[in-house]
């Protein structure tokens, strides 16, 4: 059994931090979030994708090397596996890429993620584990991630930009309210990191970008158009 979480104080060096931070809340991607429930009060953008996608995926975003190298897969397992235990199992295969953005007066519901299992069209699959780096967290109280295991929080951390937590995708969670000026946001940058079996991970696809932006964009320009004139015909 992998441990329950594992924080890391300072994952990058501060300027592969910064231009992966300023790469992704900068990004044309950003709009209404595409994930439902829980998260329905943020915003952000989803990319699936599996170890054949991922040249295509840090030539999208290539800020995201860094910390994928440090993140993905064997890294994540690792920061959960008790030093006793000296062979690494159930490594992933399959990953959701989350940019989670999230404004004063908003929350994450409890949740436990598992945004992959339509898709592989698999029942209680959740991930191996999660990696959160927060990128944002511009307020002076609330925000704090909540851990649950089963009806027990086990943990309660206070997100500070430019650190991360692994923690073990069976676990519910939640994001509490935070407080702070109107134009205040938390950010981080959320990896579900799944392991398939052959027949579930051929359902995946290789790489695949969900974003509103467009859409959004498409209805503030619509609201921003002059209502139109009709002429009544006699």
């Amino acid at each position: 059994m992998l441990k329950v979480f594992r924080q890391q104080r300072s994952p990058l060096p501060r300027r592969d931090f910064e231009a992966l931070r300023d790469g992704l809340l900068g990004s044309s991607l950003v709009g209404v979030s595409t994930l439902n429930g829980p998260f329905e009060a943020s915003r952000g953008f989803g990319v699936t994708f599996t170890e054949a996608g991922l040249p295509e995926l840090t030539t999208r975003f290539p800020a995201l090397r860094p910390w994928l190298d440090r993140a993905l897969g064997a890294p994540a397992i690792r920061a959960l596996t008790p030093f006793w235990r000296r062979t690494l199992t159930r490594l992933p295969n399959a990953w959701y890429l989350n940019l989670l953005v999230v404004g004063p007066g908003a929350d994450v519901k409890r949740h436990i993620d598992g945004t992959l299992m339509r898709v592989a069209q698999v029942d209680d699959h959740p991930p191996e584990c999660v990696s959160v780096l927060y990128l944002a967290t511009p307020f002076q109280s609330g925000g704090e991630l909540l851990i649950w295991n089963g009806a027990l929080p086990v943990a309660l951390i206070a997100p500070r930009a430019g650190e991360a937590v692994h923690f073990r995708g069976d676990l519910a969670h939640e994001v509490r309210v935070f407080e702070g000026p109107a134009e205040a946001r938390r950010a981080s940058l959320v990896i579900e990191q799944y392991h398939f079996e052959p027949d579930a991970l051929a359902k995946i696809p290789s790489f695949h970008v969900e974003s509103r932006a467009g859409f959004e964009g498409y209805l503030k320009a619509h609201a921003r158009r002059p209502p139109k004139q009709f002429e009544l015909e006699p």
